[in-house]
């Protein structure tokens, strides 16, 4: 509003009479003080663990093709070395002790933190989901509905079995997947889901 005024108003400033105009002085005295430096540990802390995780993001784009970070991106259950190797990766992306161990708290386990980072193959979404769509039942809404829950897989890695009764998947029916699948199918789309999880989370 305040850009569409000033606009309109430029237009007209040309139009203001010329005249001269009075030069007016100031002199106010400095009240402020001298600075003083504020620690503001939580807010550093935000902006380590943003740098971390684009740091981390960058580096593992690079190494993709590792082992432990396709069986990580394929769905495929993690083992311990796989574990180590990751965090490997994430110590050569630049990730501190402290940094990564509050990675995997908050992400509840380093295979997660890794996985929303670089998310799931796309290939391998669609073979976890390929049983509800394949064959000629499907609905068009039902087929829409597993493409955008694959979608955000693909780019999140994981998905809370509550993010199907939210916006985008209440788009094609006010119910969420209630309203488009039988409620065993739900079911077993919630447990598709967990086990996406466990696998990373393992």
């Amino acid at each position: 509003m305040l850009e569409t005024a000033r606009r309109k108003l430029r237009a007209l400033v040309k139009l203001i009479p010329k005249g001269q105009k009075k030069i007016v002085y100031t002199n106010f005295e400095d009240e402020i003080g001298d600075g003083a430096t504020i620690d503001l540990p939580q807010v550093t802390a935000g902006l380590n663990m943003a740098k971390f995780k684009e740091k981390a993001r960058v580096f593992l784009k690079a190494h993709e093709s590792h082992i432990s970070l396709q069986r990580l991106r394929r769905n495929q259950p993690l083992t311990a070395t796989d574990l180590v190797e990751l965090e490997k990766m994430l110590i050569e992306a630049g990730g501190s002790t402290e940094l990564i161990g509050e990675a995997k708290e908050k992400s509840h386990g380093l295979g997660l933190f890794i996985r929303s980072l670089v998310g799931l193959d796309h290939e391998a979404a669609m073979q976890a989901f390929s049983a509800f769509i394949n064959g000629t039942t499907a609905t068009p809404n039902q087929i829409e509905f597993i493409n955008q829950v694959v979608q955000e897989l693909t780019q999140s890695g994981v998905m809370e079995p509550d993010r199907l009764f939210e916006q985008l998947f209440t788009n094609l029916h006010s119910a969420g997947p209630m309203g488009i699948f039988p409620q065993a199918t739900v079911l077993q789309i919630v447990q598709v889901l967990e086990g996406i999880r466990e696998r990373a989370a393992a």
